[in-house]
């Protein structure tokens, strides 16, 4: 692995492996340097596969890109999932195949088993953390825990650690108050992760903190050991151009990836 790349220090079980990674060690030029993985922002493809066969020599396993919606549909991947596939989160329990999140300020999680027989990885950016009707991404990947829990294809897979990668801090992502409702009409303690935005011309603007609020949602679904992100500057995407993309900062940028597999 690249040594600026993030690997999770969470008491993952012995055959997961996860990484997070950053702008460093790639092919791609300026704006999209250097390992840009994303193949829609206006990267050259030839460089972008390129940077996608660093990412997969360097992990011994086939990360299998989704085409993300920011929705709240997550599917179970195998030898014959096509990459491209349209969703926001992933699953499997097939060893070196990894679920596989790109993103640029939203925030990616990755989750395993206590067993270390199945993991997964989800897109959480406020649209599909916040999903419909309290039924968002993580719900969605929670849910294929508990039900191949149930199938009898993971045992004790309800008991999840989930892993919060880098994405867009408090302090950076101003947001309106549709989504401050969004988020508090379905839990009120939600309330305490929006800071009124200070000015004359905020216009009922809002900071949110993203990554709360998904400790929130895995909190109330029975997932609470928690690692990696946990608000602090070191973990925002928009206020390090050095180390991590960031739409929200640059417009036109790449795209980083968090993946997790089994080995």
């Amino acid at each position: 692995m690249h040594p600026d790349w993030l690997i999770p220090k969470w008491p993952a079980p012995g055959p997961v492996r996860a990484v997070c990674t950053t702008r460093a060690g790639g092919m791609s030029a300026a704006p999209y340097d250097t390992l840009n993985l994303g193949d829609h922002v206006g990267d050259r493809l030839p460089d972008v596969a390129a940077n996608r066969a660093i990412l997969q020599q360097a992990m011994n396993a086939q990360p299998v890109f989704l085409s993300q919606v920011h929705g709240a549909h997550a599917v179970w991947l195998s030898d014959s999932t096509a990459q491209g596939t349209q969703a926001d989160g992933s699953l499997t329990g097939q060893p070196r195949l990894a679920c596989t999140i790109m993103v640029a300020d939203c925030l990616p999680v990755l989750f395993a088993n206590a067993q270390g027989s199945l993991v997964a990885a989800a897109h959480a950016g406020w649209r599909g953390l916040a999903g419909q009707d309290g039924q968002g991404i993580l719900e969605a990947v929670v849910a294929c825990f508990r039900d191949a829990d149930r199938s009898g294809k993971s045992q004790d897979a309800s008991k999840i650690i989930a892993w919060l990668g880098p994405c867009i801090g408090r302090q950076a992502f101003e947001v309106g108050s549709d989504v401050r409702d969004a988020f508090v009409a379905q839990e009120r303690a939600a309330q305490a992760l929006f800071t009124p935005r200070a000015g004359e011309r905020s216009g009922g603007k809002w900071l949110a903190d993203l990554q709360g609020l998904a400790r929130l949602r895995l909190r109330a679904l029975g997932v609470d050991r928690l690692y990696g992100n946990d608000g602090t500057q070191n973990w925002c995407t928009v206020s390090q151009p050095s180390r991590f993309f960031s739409h929200r900062r640059d417009r036109v940028s790449g795209r980083m990836a968090a993946c997790i597999w089994l080995a």
